[in-house]
């Protein structure tokens, strides 16, 4: 059964440490088994165990989220087994997801696909900014949450043997 959800950026260091921490922080007020669900992040050109970006730390300790233990990761072509989602922060994340991994995920998805027609998509790159850029970049982030839980209770749901496969 998979039980993963990742986040997926460019370097693993600033957006998608900071979308996995809310995740996992909004998760935990979830019913079972949502609330066990695993979440984490990866970066299609991220290098090994760098820390997250000091301004994405400032960021989401302003919203009670730590994130100071985070260490980046590259996307692994053995997440395809275990995620049930993949959700990237922009087209040539979920375009660099689809090239990299095999089989191709068809559960792959942008973060903020699922808010609404008039919401921008794209949660743009904060990296070299300042401290308001991502606070922006977590509030996009944050407004995505509700949406987010919604779409993977229904993945996790399809997975479950339905009721009348016990008959």
């Amino acid at each position: 059964m998979r039980n993963e959800v990742v986040f997926v950026c460019t370097a693993n260091t600033c957006r998608s440490p900071m979308a996995a921490g809310l995740f996992r922080h909004a998760l935990k007020a979830q019913p079972d088994p949502l609330n066990f669900l695993k979440v984490s992040s990866a970066g299609v050109s991220a290098f090994e165990r760098q820390p997250a970006n000091p301004n994405s730390i400032r960021a989401m300790s302003k919203v009670g989220v730590n994130i100071e233990d985070h260490r980046s990761q590259p996307l692994l072509p053995s997440m395809v087994d275990s995620a049930l989602a993949f959700f990237g922060m922009t087209e040539s994340h979920l375009a660099m997801l689809s090239l990299q991994l095999t089989p191709e995920p068809s559960n792959a998805f942008l973060m903020r696909e699922f808010i609404g027609e008039d919401a921008s998509i794209a949660i743009p790159d904060p990296f070299g900014m300042d401290l308001s850029a991502y606070e922006a970049c977590r509030d996009s982030m944050v407004e995505a949450i509700p949406s987010l839980i919604r779409v993977v209770e229904q993945l996790y749901a399809a997975q479950l043997p339905s009721s009348s496969d016990n008959k």
